[in-house]
C-alpha cells in the first residue's frame, strides 16, 4: 500500500495506513460528555457521563487522562484527535473544540472533525428505511439530518420546527427510525405507522472510532487554527434575573 503524505504549516509526516494509529475522540455536543481512543479503527477505551448538569468542563480533561491510561499509551502516542463538530449545545461544543485544538497544537498532530448528527445516526442499525437523527434545539425545534440504512446522507443537516407534517416524504416511502433526544418531541406529533423511535441515544465517542480512522487514512483533516464548531444557529443567551 502506498503511504499517505500529510502536509500542513504545522507538520510534514508520512503515515502508512497499515501501521498502528491511536486516535482520541471527543463528543460534547449534548449533555453526554464522551471521550474514547481507537487503535487503527477499533475501540480500545471509553469514558462518558450523561448528566443534566453538563459536566463537560469538569470531566473532559479527567476523561483524557483516563482513556489514555486504559489504552496503555501516552499522549505522545496519539496520531490525531477527532472532535464531534456539532450542531448541538453552544457551550458544550466550545469546550470540546477548544480542548481538542489545544491538544493538537501541543502535540503537533492533525485534527479531524465529524458532524454530530452523523455520529448519532450510528446508534441505529436497520435493515431498511431511513435513519433520522434529531438533536433538541429548544422549544419545538430540532437539528436533523436524514441517512439511509447504509449511513449515506440523504438530506443535509438543518434546523426545523416539528409539526404534524414533518418528515412525511420519508415516512410515506418506508420505515423511519428517529434517534436522539430530539425524537422525544416527535412522538406525540408525528403520527405514522412507519415511525419508529429509538430512545436514550446521544452522540458518543464510541461511534466515532471507525469514522475518524477513515478520515485519518484519507488525510481528511481540518485546519486547527481556523476551525470553528458547526453551530448551525446563532447563540441565543438568556438575560440574568434582576435582583430585588
Amino acid at each position: 500500500m502506498s503511504p499517505v503524505i500529510k502536509k500542513s504549516k504545522y507538520y510534514i509526516c508520512v503515515l502508512k495506513i497499515y501501521e498502528v494509529s491511536y486516535i482520541l475522540h471527543v463528543e460534547t455536543s449534548t449533555k453526554n460528555c464522551s471521550v474514547s481512543i481507537g487503535k487503527s479503527g477499533v475501540l480500545v477505551a471509553l469514558e462518558e457521563l450523561n448528566t443534566e448538569g453538563y459536566s463537560h468542563a469538569e470531566k473532559l480533561h479527567v476523561f483524557f487522562e483516563d482513556v489514555v491510561k486504559k489504552a496503555g499509551i501516552s499522549f505522545s502516542d496519539l496520531a490525531a484527535v477527532c472532535v464531534g463538530k456539532g450542531p448541538g449545545s453552544y457551550t458544550g461544543l466550545r469546550i470540546g473544540v477548544s480542548a481538542v485544538k489545544g491538544m493538537c497544537f501541543a502535540l503537533d498532530i492533525p485534527m479531524l472533525a465529524i458532524e454530530s448528527l452523523e455520529i448519532l445516526s450510528r446508534n441505529a442499525v436497520v435493515a431498511n428505511g431511513y435513519i433520522l437523527p434529531l438533536l433538541d434545539a429548544r422549544r419545538m425545534e430540532v437539528y436533523s439530518a436524514v441517512f439511509d440504512k447504509d449511513y449515506k446522507r440523504v438530506r443535509e443537516t438543518q434546523a426545523e420546527v416539528i409539526d404534524a407534517n414533518s418528515f412525511q416524504e420519508y415516512l410515506e416511502d418506508g420505515p423511519v427510525f428517529f434517534v436522539g433526544d430530539g425524537s422525544d418531541k416527535c412522538k406525540d406529533i408525528v403520527q405514522h405507522p412507519n415511525a419508529n423511535f429509538i430512545e436514550n441515544a446521544f452522540p458518543s465517542a464510541k461511534e466515532m472510532v471507525g469514522l475518524a480512522f477513515e478520515k485519518f487514512t484519507a488525510n481528511d483533516t481540518v485546519d486547527v487554527a481556523y476551525f470553528e464548531p458547526f453551530y448551525l444557529k446563532d447563540f441565543v443567551g438568556t438575560k440574568p434575573k434582576k435582583r430585588n
